[in-house]
């Protein structure tokens, strides 16, 4: 598995976002068929797109407050993304490198997500 942040730093954040869902979901195909990974999985899955998902919607929102609301989203998601990766890591057997390097490109997209906030509400 490629390190995501290295590859995709050129892109915006809405590719990185996009990037990101499909590696999770090449991650996600490669579990184990018990249904602790299914039930985990399927909490990750949810959260990891919809970061992106979210991002897209706030390109389309229709004023300030709604593109906040939707980045706002995609921030929130992003770090329940992380709690999911986190509990993968910690509680079951997985490849570390593998989520390690999600968990990174993660990371950086709630930074950048965060900062984004402050700036939207004139804090940075």
């Amino acid at each position: 598995m490629q390190n995501c942040s290295s590859k995709f730093k050129i892109y915006d954040i809405k590719h990185r976002a996009y990037y990101f869902s499909i590696k999770t979901i090449k991650f996600l195909e490669n579990l184990p068929e018990k249904y602790i990974y299914r039930t985990i999985g399927n909490q990750l899955l949810r959260s990891a797109t919809s970061i992106g998902a979210n991002i897209i919607e706030a390109q389309a929102a229709s004023s300030k407050r709604d593109f906040q609301n939707f980045i706002n989203h995609a921030l929130k998601s992003a770090n329940e993304t992380k709690y999911w990766f986190c509990l993968l890591r910690d509680g079951v057997k997985v490849k570390i490198k593998d989520v390690s390097e999600l968990l990174q490109e993660v990371d950086e997209l709630s930074k950048i997500l965060g900062a984004s906030m402050l700036k939207l509400k004139g804090r940075k």
